[in-house]
């Protein structure tokens, strides 16, 4: 998985608004900029280079912290979307076409949405419109906080490789696996929180530039299903399946992958502004396809609570959730009636739409809080829950004992023994790996 040809440039970037890139192909040539997966390299797509950069200048680029490039952590898509802008701007580039997979199909969704003058055809490999749940994205940032990333490196191959390639190929695998290894920390997790809130569900019919979604028939990650929910929203996209291959089709299987996006961007490349909100020419990659599920419309935001007052609940929902849970949230939801309604609107507009939200702690203190609180006031039946909030928040098992030591000397022995107890079995179950 070396090099592919000799490199035409490559750079590490002046500030932690840039990101690390390379050129490969002619430099009068249009560019094609292509995004990798999370935990990769630029060399995930080393062998698709010898043939697109006969036909584009091929622009790749490391996230932060991966592939050597400096570790300045981006906690959102669109924050990775505008570094690879600045990129651009710098170099000059103003118009390409952008294939990316997995999260380097996010960050291509969403310039589509925010800067749609600036791309040319888009392909979306092995990408989803959202990405698992919130919970485990933030669940897998408080393995790795917890554990470092080898649990992430050693489930790498069997959660981008087919069993039949990663037995075959041991020299790939071991060099997938190398990626991850060697992976920053910190950007891994912040990646992992772009994920999480990743989420274009609602917006996908306002992405207008020709779209090929392209997924690997055994990819268990971001699989068909997903990739159906992208063509079916989105209004000029097709859809192709790569057989034989799971996450990383572009690695698994080399030569379709690349016919494919030779085909996609010799057909349906826009060189006009006007041209975006035409549908593109181009043969279609596969026949129609229905889509799973019906997109819901993004929903009203609830009335303002006071005229001219922005109404805290909208945010305090969004925080309770980043904090507490999906799964918790929607449990405590789904049990409200018409007697307890109010009070779970209450707690979460002045709880956490008025508390949560300001800007005088951080996350990581106001868990640290929180947690003495519950402590010292002996409700312990909020424990539990709080204590997965504060490995969500960044603080780590041992950080949370320091909290436990500390209260057992100003709020009794007894009260931090329980808390122990209960925090003991929350923090075994949320850092262990899952299969």
């Amino acid at each position: 998985m070396g090099p592919a040809q000799p490199v035409a440039s490559a750079h590490t970037p002046p500030g932690p608004q840039t990101l690390q890139y390379r050129f490969d192909g002619p430099q009068d040539a249009p560019v094609l900029v292509i995004g990798p997966s999370l935990g990769t390299t630029w060399h995930m797509w080393d062998r698709q280079i010898p043939e697109l950069s006969q036909h584009w200048r091929v622009f790749r680029f490391d996230l932060p912290g991966h592939g050597g490039a400096p570790a300045h952590p981006a906690t959102a898509v669109g924050e990775l979307s505008d570094r690879l802008l600045a990129t651009l701007d710098s170099l000059g580039v103003q118009r390409f076409g952008y294939a990316g997979c997995s999260i380097g199909g996010a960050i291509g969704a969403d310039l589509a949405l925010r800067h749609p003058h600036r791309v040319a055809a888009l392909a979306l490999v092995a990408a989803s419109p959202r990405f698992g749940s919130a919970d485990e994205f933030r669940q897998r940032g408080v393995i790795v906080r917890t554990n470092g990333l080898e649990p992430m490196a050693r489930s790498a191959p069997e959660h981008w490789f087919t069993p039949g390639f990663a037995a075959a190929q041991a020299a790939i695998v071991e060099w997938a696996v190398q990626m991850v290894r060697t992976t920053d920390p910190g950007c891994y997790i912040a990646a992992c929180e772009a994920l999480a809130a990743f989420d274009i569900r609602s917006e996908l019919g306002r992405i207008g530039v020709p779209t090929l979604v392209l997924v690997g028939a055994e990819d268990r990650i971001t699989g068909p299903a997903e990739a159906r929910t992208l063509v079916a929203g989105i209004p000029d996209a097709r859809l192709a399946l790569v057989p034989g291959a799971s996450h990383l089709a572009p690695v698994e299987q080399p030569a379709a992958v690349t016919d494919l996006l030779l085909t996609h961007f010799s057909t349906s490349w826009q060189d006009t502004l006007a041209a975006i909100p035409v549908p593109g020419s181009g043969p279609a990659l596969s026949a129609p396809v229905l889509p799973l599920a019906e997109i819901a419309p993004a929903t009203a935001a609830p009335e303002a609570a006071a005229a001219g007052r922005r109404d805290p609940y909208d945010p305090g929902m969004r925080v309770r959730r980043e904090v507490l849970g999906d799964a918790h949230v929607d449990q405590v939801m789904a049990g409200s009636d018409d007697f307890t309604g109010e009070f779970q609107e209450l707690v979460t507009r002045y709880a956490w739409g008025e508390t949560w939200t300001r800007e005088g702690l951080d996350r990581r203190a106001r868990s640290c809080v929180t947690l003495t609180a519950l402590v010292t006031s002996g409700h312990l039946e909020g424990f539990a829950p709080h204590v997965r909030a504060a490995l969500r928040n960044g603080l780590t098992p041992a950080e949370i004992k320091e909290v436990l030591l500390q209260t057992a000397v100003y709020c009794g022995i007894p009260a931090a023994g329980a808390a122990f107890a209960i925090a003991q079995s929350v923090i075994q179950e949320e850092t262990t790996p899952r299969p």
